[in-house]
């Protein structure tokens, strides 16, 4: 993509030299940009359609989230396969505070036996009533079934509640249980999706408006990135359809703000950088092809650590996390081909009129106010480069300690910020029923050996009873009620009680899950997958920087960096989430896809820097003035794009669940502190403390060594390009002769 306005090779010998055909130059410099617009048009002629059936074909159901492998997935995919459909278990519940009087009692009897007139009961007759103990409570456990697929599930339990809404006056009815909390959640879900776009697309616009100070330029980007989020929505259908793809609710929702986040970032860059080169060049064609040279190299391996980080999530064993991976990756690649292409396209006919009122003139210079500011951050980092980098890593060291301070492992009923009345009955539930869980354990195991399995359940330690349900496929299913609360210390124990225990029925074959199996279960594949997924990612940051850089040291210094950043964020997750937001828990896949985001969104702004330090190096800086100058030109390129994107995914913490709130927060608090401390300050002194050292060992480092200072003489390893053209990247340090055309 970036080829496309790329410089012929003649011109490497004069920077503005005509091509050999002045005709032929003219006519690619009208055609070309229309031509690449034609394209994306058609393009999006073509996506419109698809990216709409996208909302249809979100997969929400308990196996779409659950580890692969785990006992408690292969349950929940054998009572699929079952009579009636994957049955869901309601707890119906009636409760009066000061006690149940016999018109309850009588209204509760008739409201059920209405819903089990209504709906396909699991064992086909109406549930028996279980009394709690102080009179307060009544419950009825309920499994509907003949339900096929999730649509129809969460409409049922609408019915259900639409059924029990007469009752008498001071009785309070709810319905809970599992099949009641995930509709809840899937209505939750369904509401985000419109509000997330606008809100992050209306944060971008803000952003921009503010950046750019003009009436028309902010369009372009909020534009472009609009049409690249439509583009990756139609790939990510066309994925579903070809290779049946898991797309979730949360994977849907991240995608789309890695599109917005992202690709703005890239617009930022492309756009600061094509500004700069419009001093220099008279014709936008010229100005944005030295541009796309310059920042290219940096915008492509900024997308590509980010689609390979999230590639890396293939690897895990959560169907979550594992399905996240190509769902963001296609995101980021949509963001960077908009960006490399339409992008140029659209600024290069619209002129410099475009940044109106402030247009840069050809052969101007650029106010300073701007670069005056982020020039001091350098020399104050210059001055003392050793106590910056200690004091700014005793900063990180101090937050990180707020990791201690995290919550434990969210239950599944603390999932959602604003409570539901699937939640709301569980708390009821838990007050009534301190003793007993209104919540069963899900047991599978053949149905040659479920006599003996169902014997072993009830003689389980922490077992109140056990009882046979369905049968289909060769496989029984066994509902086993524990004593302790849903997710309490008790209940685990009897959860690897049954466990342990059921493995030794000869062919039973017998598998344990159900909700709070599958939380037991979520928890330790995410300890997994963080052991596995978290070294892949490193080591393929590090490759592409190696590459991009050409050093070893250099990208070593920007991971542990962003690490270190990771590690602060968490730590301030730690001192807000319980004191402040009032989380009861984190959820367990918080840290790894945390660490993915920051790592791979964070190198992006190291990247920008170190590309540009590396640029001013091949030009015959030293290392010093390399990283001030450095800093001093990307500085408010990088401010701005960090404020972007730590906004959209500060919107995530506006959506109504924990998860998403507690992940814009960590992200977006870890990109504002990469922005302002870590590049700022950080690298930026460790590059002067290094010195040469920072290229080991790359050709500049070997060049620095024999003759400071001095550029590279021609043929040298390192020496692509003369040193007025700044080398690969091609930007030159002074104003060029006017040239010809647009």
């Amino acid at each position: 993509m970036q080829t496309t306005w790329s410089r012929n090779p003649r011109d490497s010998e004069q920077p503005d030299a005509p091509p050999p055909s002045a005709a032929r130059g003219k006519r690619r410099r009208r055609t070309l940009p229309w031509a690449v617009i034609a394209g994306w048009v058609l393009l999006l002629l073509v996506a419109v359609p698809f990216a709409g059936k996208l909302e249809g074909a979100k997969r929400d159901t308990a196996v779409d989230y659950l580890p692969a492998g785990a006992d408690s997935t292969q349950v929940a995919r054998l009572q699929e396969g079952l009579p009636g459909g994957d049955a869901i278990d309601l707890v119906l519940v009636f409760h009066r505070d000061g006690g149940l009087t016999g018109g309850d009692r009588k209204a509760a009897g008739e409201r059920v036996a209405e819903v089990a007139a209504h709906h396909d009961l699991v064992g086909g007759q109406a549930p028996r009533a279980v009394p709690s103990k102080d009179g307060t409570t009544l419950m009825y456990p309920v499994a509907l079934t003949g339900l096929t697929d999730e649509k129809e599930r969460a409409d049922a339990v609408k019915d259900v509640r639409a059924e029990l809404a007469a009752h008498p006056e001071g009785l309070r009815v709810q319905v809970g249980g599992p099949g009641a909390l995930r509709a809840d959640s899937q209505e939750v879900f369904a509401s985000t999706d419109g509000t997330l776009m606008f809100a992050t697309a209306g944060v971008v616009a803000l952003l921009l408006i503010i950046t750019y100070r003009s009436p028309l330029l902010w369009l372009v980007p909020l534009g472009v990135v609009g049409v690249a989020a439509m583009a990756a929505m139609a790939i990510v259908y066309g994925l579903v359809e070809g290779f049946d793809l898991v797309v979730t609710s949360m994977s849907s929702s991240i995608m789309t703000v890695l599109v917005f986040g992202a690709g703005t970032d890239y617009a930022l860059l492309i756009v600061s950088r094509y500004r700069e080169e419009l001093r220099r060049h008279r014709a936008p064609y010229d100005a944005m092809r030295e541009a796309l040279r310059g920042c290219g190299p940096a915008v492509l391996a900024s997308s590509g650590t980010v689609a390979a980080g999230l590639l890396c999530l293939l690897a895990a064993d959560l169907n979550s996390s594992s399905g996240l991976g190509p769902v963001g990756a296609v995101g980021v690649v949509c963001a960077l081909a908009a960006m490399m292409t339409l992008l140029p396209a659209v600024l290069v006919l619209l002129g410099r009129r475009v940044f109106w009122p402030l247009i840069p003139a050809y052969g101007s210079e650029p106010r300073s106010t701007r670069r005056g500011f982020f020039e001091a951050m350098g020399g104050s980092a210059r001055r003392r480069p050793g106590t910056v980098l200690l004091g700014g890593a005793a900063l990180l060291g101090v937050l990180a300690i707020g990791v201690l301070n995290l919550p434990g492992n969210l239950k599944q009923e603390d999932t959602f910020t604003d409570k539901p009345e699937s939640v709301a009955a569980t708390e009821t539930l838990a007050r009534a029923y301190p003793d007993s869980s209104s919540q069963p354990i899900s047991v599978m195991a053949r149905t040659a050996a479920a006599d003996e399995a169902l014997r072993l359940a009830r003689a389980t330690e922490g077992v109140a009873r056990a009882d046979a349900g369905r049968s289909g496929g060769g496989w029984t299913e066994i509902d086993v009620f524990p004593r302790g609360a849903p997710q309490s210390a008790r209940e685990t124990a009897t959860l690897h009680a049954l466990r342990s225990g059921l493995v030794r029925v000869e062919d039973a074959d017998a598998l344990v899950g159900g909700p709070s199996a599958q939380q037991l279960d979520l928890k330790d594949t995410n300890a997994r997958d963080r052991m596995l997924v978290i070294p892949l990612v490193l080591i393929a940051v590090l490759l592409i920087l190696a590459a991009l850089l050409r050093s070893l040291i250099a990208p070593l210094v920007l991971v542990v960096a962003v690490v270190a950043v990771w590690g602060a964020a968490m730590g301030l997750g730690g001192l807000f989430f319980e004191p402040v937001f009032g989380f009861a828990g984190v959820d367990p896949g918080l840290p790894l896809l945390s660490f993915v985001f920051l790592v791979a969104l964070g190198v992006d702004y190291g990247i920008f820097l170190m590309h540009r330090m590396r640029e001013e190096s091949l030009r015959g800086a030293d290392v010093p003035d390399a990283a001030v100058t450095a800093l001093r030109t990307t500085g408010g390129v990088i401010a701005s794009a960090g404020l972007v994107l730590a906004a959209t995914f500060a919107v995530l913490a506006t959506l109504p669940m924990v998860m998403l709130v507690e992940m814009g927060f960590v992200v977006a608090v870890g990109v504002l502190l990469d922005t302002f401390l870590v590049r700022t300050y950080l690298v930026t002194s460790a590059s002067l403390l290094l010195k040469r050292w920072v290229w080991w060992p790359g050709a500049l480092f070997r060049r620095t060594a024999a003759a400071p200072g001095v550029p590279d003489a021609p043929g040298s390893p390192d020496s692509s390009a003369p040193a007025d053209q700044g080398g690969p990247s091609g930007a030159g340090s002074r104003p060029e002769p006017a040239v010809r055309g647009g």
